[in-house]
């Protein structure tokens, strides 16, 4: 199963913010952080902001805050909000019916009871959860704040971040 690099950068702007505690973050400053565009991180900061993860302030003094504690921020919930679809193969589409199997494909279920385990493991886990190496986090993301090396493969990996290879 492979998430959405949206769905990575959602996660990677509440870990950034999670370590930040000593005051609001700019969309920029977590784009150096992460050596990732500005422009893709502004589209999921607004729906994180819609969602109230987050809450937003415009002008000289604003920033970004978490709008949640980071306790009450399920990975599961937010995976499931920031994903389009879980289909996995294309069979799994109710409109589906190119298949001469379809109707009788053992697989399907299969790949739909993995599906639920996978999100039904990550209901169980929150942002606390995932930054309870603040310390060793902090320094890397807020320590220094300088534009890194842009990505030039999807398929990077970062040690504690859900990665993804589609957008």
């Amino acid at each position: 199963m492979q998430l959405t690099l949206y769905t990575d950068y959602a996660v990677r702007v509440l870990l950034y913010i999670a370590s930040k505690q000593d005051g609001s973050a700019s969309v920029l400053e977590i784009a150096n952080a992460f050596g990732i565009s500005s422009n893709h991180l502004h589209k999921v900061v607004n729906q994180l902001s819609r969602g109230g993860y987050i809450k937003t302030t415009r002008g000289k003094k604003g920033g970004i805050v978490l709008g949640k504690s980071p306790d009450s921020i399920v990975l599961g919930k937010l995976i499931r909000q920031t994903e389009p679809d879980f289909r996995i193969v294309e069979c799994l589409d109710k409109n589906f019916s190119h298949c001469p199997i379809d109707s009788v494909c053992m697989l399907k279920h299969i790949l739909v009871l993995a599906r639920e385990a996978f999100l039904k493991t990550l209901d169980q886990y929150t942002l606390e959860d995932i930054t309870r190496n603040i310390a060793l986090l902090r320094p890397i993301l807020i320590g220094e704040i300088r534009p890194r090396e842009k990505r030039t493969s999807p398929h990077v990996s970062t040690p504690s971040s859900i990665t993804s290879s589609r957008q």
